[in-house]
């Protein structure tokens, strides 16, 4: 990949929603319409999968929400490991984000309601009963 793409990828990923077209292509010093092109490109070769916006839930919600990442024993099913499972588990609207993990847990699951107890109804009535699940530890984060 040449120098001028790795230069607007570093632009793209630390600045995204900040950024227009024409700002990149002035910090770069090419033409608008190549930037354009580039980006189209990239976006098409899937080196640019999306954009992310950071945004700070406190502010919008009437009260703070609770956030617990939760270590997930499971036994991963044959054929398919451990991506039935992480789906499965990913469909619960409580459910942020599903991690494959290395180490003595086999998938992170971020997790987010409304109180603490909230959260261990989801894990004791819904994510545990789960038949392939073996073993969770609950971390709320602080």
């Amino acid at each position: 990949m040449n120098e001028t793409k790795v230069e607007l990828l570093k632009l793209i990923e630390k600045n995204a929603n900040h950024l227009e077209v024409e700002k990149i292509a002035k910090l770069m010093g090419r033409s608008i319409t190549e930037i354009q092109k580039l980006i189209d490109e990239l976006e098409k070769k899937k080196v640019i999968l999306g954009y992310s916006t950071l945004i700070d839930w406190a502010k919008v919600l009437d009260g703070e929400e609770v956030t617990a990442m939760v270590d997930v024993k499971v036994t991963p099913a044959r054929g398919v490991g451990f991506d039935k499972v992480a789906e499965r588990i990913y469909r619960f609207p409580e459910v942020k984000a599903v991690y494959l993990m290395s180490g003595a847990y086999d998938l992170s699951v971020s997790v987010k309601g409304k109180t603490m107890m909230e959260i261990g109804h989801f894990i004791s009535e819904k994510l545990s009963t789960l038949d392939s699940v073996l073993s969770t530890t609950t971390h709320f984060v602080l």
